[in-house]
């Protein structure tokens, strides 16, 4: 430390090359930050151990529909509280660019997810209507809808009565009181029953389970009875948490971590070849200034370290800098995001990670500089060779 302050001197000594290169690593690590959050929110959990609320589906893949008649099976295996089921639909409203999720389910789907509040009459006009469909008010919000409105979907798999034209009456709007869950409010959901009488061939399928174990505690025995129903047969099942299956399914439209890792890995790679520049026209520019350091007494060694510790700092500094900006505006990108993007804060892992690789890359790009600086031979160098 007692050579921090040259350290800091040569860092600095061409003030706009330096701020520049700085703010180029801050950008890299500031995408980092948040990107990696991502990839790490995406990946954790999936345990069913413990889990209080798991999904049934295809072992095979869970765009693969199953029959309806495992529901009073799986309903009436030991260990289970209550299930319900549900069924992709993949309608577009009135344009692919407003997406969102909507699902056929079971009548008593809302019983499973107590955080969805229904008021008890809009719930009742649901049940009755056999076209009903209840939407998220963040849903009904984006797209001006209220209770007793038309919804028109266009069907992307199934069509009904040769036509891909589906209509839905809005009964109802659920709210849900945790911010961490708004993104629950962009469903729209609608009776099974209805999905299965309209559409033109799947019938008598559905697409997974919703499995309530009656504790905890017993999810790995509970999940491994259910999956046990249709061992050996041409629809087996795979049970597992809700957070796992969120996961999967979310992977069927791309692969979060692969495409983080691509992206990072080509920011990270500019980043070297920046770094390494700029490290490079440094040691250049100095070449009679360490000549200097090592005629009045400097040690090979000492050099080699001063430049490798320039090269570090100026990484570390600019990583440091660039997860603390992704930290403070995340929460901001999270509550603009509507609840569909949810990041409180940079993880711990994504820190750890991230200041190692900070490291790592400023010891690769201040190592040849720094070699170089250490064999410098003190004549030649003062003499401008």
């Amino acid at each position: 430390m007692k050579y921090f302050h040259l350290i800091w001197a040569a860092l600095f000594r061409s003030k706009t090359r330096s701020l520049l290169t700085l703010l180029s690593v801050v950008a890299a690590f500031l995408l980092f930050g948040m990107l990696d959050s991502v990839r790490v929110a995406f990946n954790s959990g999936g345990q069913v151990a413990g889990a209080n609320r798991m999904i049934t589906s295809s072992r095979l893949s869970i765009t693969q529909m199953l029959p309806y008649s495992l529901t009073e099976q799986i309903r009436a295996t030991p260990g289970v509280k209550q299930a319900a089921y549900a069924a992709w639909f993949g309608g577009i409203y009135r344009d692919p660019k407003n997406f969102f999720a909507n699902f056929s389910v079971s009548p008593d789907y809302l019983d499973l997810y107590p955080e969805f509040k229904l008021p008890d009459a809009q719930k009742k006009a649901w049940l009755a209507d056999r076209r009903g469909a209840i939407v998220g008010a963040s849903l009904a919000q984006r797209h001006g809808w209220k209770v007793g409105d038309t919804i028109p979907l266009q069907a992307t798999i199934f069509p009904t009565k040769g036509s891909n034209n589906w209509e839905f009456v809005l009964r109802g709007i659920y709210t849900v009181d945790d911010p961490k869950q708004k993104a629950q409010e962009n469903v729209l959901f609608f009776h099974w029953t209805y999905f299965d009488e309209a559409n033109d061939y799947v019938k008598g399928r559905v697409g997974w389970w919703i499995v309530e174990p009656a504790s905890a505690d017993a999810a790995d025995r509970v999940a491994r009875a259910v999956d046990t129903l249709s061992e050996n047969s041409d629809h087996e099942t795979r049970t597992q948490s809700e957070a796992a299956f969120n996961q999967s399914f979310a992977k069927q439209f791309a692969d979060i971590g692969l495409i983080v890792t691509a992206i990072m890995g080509a920011v990270f790679f500019t980043l070297l070849l920046l770094t390494g520049n700029t490290m490079a026209q440094a040691v250049r520019e100095r070449i009679p200034e360490l000549a200097v350091l090592k005629t009045i007494g400097f040690s090979n060694r000492s050099v080699l370290w001063l430049v490798l510790a320039e090269a570090v700092l100026l990484v570390v500094l600019g990583g440091v800098l660039g997860l603390a900006i992704a930290a403070a505006i995340m929460p901001a990108v999270s509550a603009a995001s509507g609840g569909m993007i949810q990041l409180p804060t940079v993880l711990p892992q994504t820190w750890l990670v991230g200041i190692g690789l900070a490291v790592l890359i400023g010891v690769v790009v201040g190592l040849l500089p720094a070699l170089r600086g250490m064999r410098l031979n003190i004549v030649d160098a003062l003499a401008g060779r």
